[in-house]
């Protein structure tokens, strides 16, 4: 944790998170990232005049799970508004949001950092629809693309409860793992759809609190942690200079590192909220929350500690598969088709994770959950041996082939002749004459450079229990039978004194 001194940083994260849904907010017009510039526009998105929202009840839902998901009380009814402000990719010239009557409010994330949990609050959760996006070419031009006006938005408004920039990266990214597994969001930075702002404001422990300023369109956990930290520190020597700090909207640039001007913060009054006419009050029944909470899948906390209790993961091990749904979801199938949970996430975060391509919320692997138990099999009954398993996995990769097929049609099978294996192993015992009178004379730690040379000499297809038993009898005797070593000499006396 960074230390400031005299000061002491007081931060909360106000997150948009895209819901997921295949259609707008108050439109049926497609929510897809990526298309050609105004495609999936109507007279909804475009706010002509006469044109009529009409909610979204999966949008609704969704932010149902995620206030569940996060304790807020939802309450029985909130009220839409009108957020008035002119910008160019706002063609109502206002935005379609919650104020005063939000859908939740009084929630709570728990955080891990630095080995410790801290519990952080949630004021509210309300839904909102994102506006357009401004692009900004070669010259003077500018030009507007309406396909995300309308997209289905939760604004999550934390408590100013953080305490530093790395209390803020745990936040987001607790946050994001808990709304990517409800499958509320995909968590996906890059394409805006988990997007965080934050308020940073210092003061002197004890004192009010200071005045804040809002840094805007950082995507990036890492930059968001970076842009705190340099927002902090020159806050910190702004009022050290005797300078008053202006509450202002700011970016930050990764490259100089600082955060600079955006423009001076509006506040609520500026905006002239007024309730949205155009919409009646939304309602949600306790019937209906109870249906929402029934639907809403496992948390990863819960998740991570189920995997460490009852499946006897390591924690590390745990992280790693509930760090992306689609992971859970192919670990858990392994378990289900009868896989032993360790040798399964052993496997798995080897070999199946360093090839998977991970999109958001979804990933795609080169084998099956199935494929993978199989091949768990075939080592466990001793047909193949760990090594051939790499060779199998390879082979069986990218294809719907089965892994004991492979192995049969491939001559891949474990080396189980004893006559075979000890002539390999007293060849290497002739070979390597010094190490093997070393291991007579007590070094038994030498026994496994002559089983890893059984199994090299082998290409890895030797029984390795049974490398070890006939490398000890190629050896001729048990460690330490030397003359003056413990057993030595005559067994019937003292030996003579």
């Amino acid at each position: 944790m960074a230390a400031y001194g005299d000061w002491e940083p007081v931060i909360g994260l106000e997150v948009h998170c895209q819901l997921l849904t295949r259609t707008k907010l108050f439109c049926a017009c497609r929510t897809s990232f990526g298309d050609p510039p105004n495609v999936h526009v109507c007279p909804t998105c475009l706010g002509l005049p006469g044109a009529l929202p009409v909610l979204n009840g999966r949008a609704v839902r969704l932010a149902v799970r995620a206030a569940l998901a996060l304790g807020c009380t939802v309450h029985d009814e909130s009220v839409f508004s009108r957020k008035n402000y002119f910008y160019p990719d706002l063609p109502k010239g206002y935005q379609t949001s919650q104020f005063d009557r939000p859908l939740a409010t009084d929630g709570h994330l728990d955080i891990e950092i630095g080995g410790a949990s801290k519990t952080c609050g949630i004021q509210r959760i309300h839904m909102e629809e994102d506006a357009g996006k401004s692009v900004h070419t070669a010259g003077d031009r500018s030009s507007v693309d309406l396909d995300r006006a309308g997209t289905p938005l939760i604004e999550i408004v934390g408590l100013p409860d953080l305490g530093s920039a790395e209390e803020a990266g745990a936040y987001l990214r607790t946050l994001r793992d808990v709304l990517v597994f409800t499958g509320v969001n995909d968590g996906n930075l890059e394409q805006g759809s988990f997007r965080a702002d934050a308020n940073v404001s210092v003061r002197r422990p004890g004192d009010p609190l200071g005045t804040r300023t809002e840094l805007k369109n950082i995507n990036s956990f890492r930059f968001v942690e970076e842009a705190i930290e340099v927002e902090i520190r020159r806050q910190i020597v702004q009022l050290e200079a005797g300078q008053r700090i202006r509450q202002q909207t700011r970016g930050y640039n990764a490259d100089k590192r600082e955060t600079y001007l955006l423009r001076d913060k509006e506040n609520e009054a500026g905006y002239r909220y007024f309730p949205e006419p155009d919409l009646p009050v939304l309602r949600v029944s306790p019937a209906l929350r109870a249906e929402v909470r029934a639907e809403t899948p496992e948390l990863p906390r819960a998740k991570r500690r189920r995997y460490e209790a009852e499946l006897g993961l390591a924690p590390a091990a745990a992280s790693v598969l509930t760090s992306n749904p689609a992971f859970a979801r192919f670990f858990e199938e392994g378990v289900a088709l009868g896989a032993e949970p360790s040798k399964l996430a052993n496997l798995v975060l080897g070999d199946v994770l360093r090839d998977a391509v991970t999109t958001g919320s979804s990933a795609t692997f080169t084998v099956s959950a199935r494929q993978v138990v199989e091949i768990l099999a075939l080592v466990a009954e001793g047909t193949i041996s760990g090594k051939q398993a790499k060779e199998v996995y390879a082979k069986v990769a990218r294809t719907d082939r089965s892994p004991r097929d492979v192995a049969r049609e491939e001559g891949l099978a474990v080396l189980t002749d004893e006559g075979a294996i000890l002539a390999v192993a007293e060849a290497i015992v002739a070979e390597n004459a010094k190490q093997a009178a070393q291991y007579r004379a007590g070094k038994v730690g030498l026994l496994g450079f002559f089983v890893g040379q059984i199994m090299k000499r082998t290409g890895g297809s030797a029984d390795p229990k049974l490398a070890g038993e006939l490398a000890r009898r190629a050896l001729g005797a048990d460690p330490g039978a030397g003359p003056g070593a413990e057993g030595g000499g005559d067994r019937d006396g003292e030996g003579g004194t």
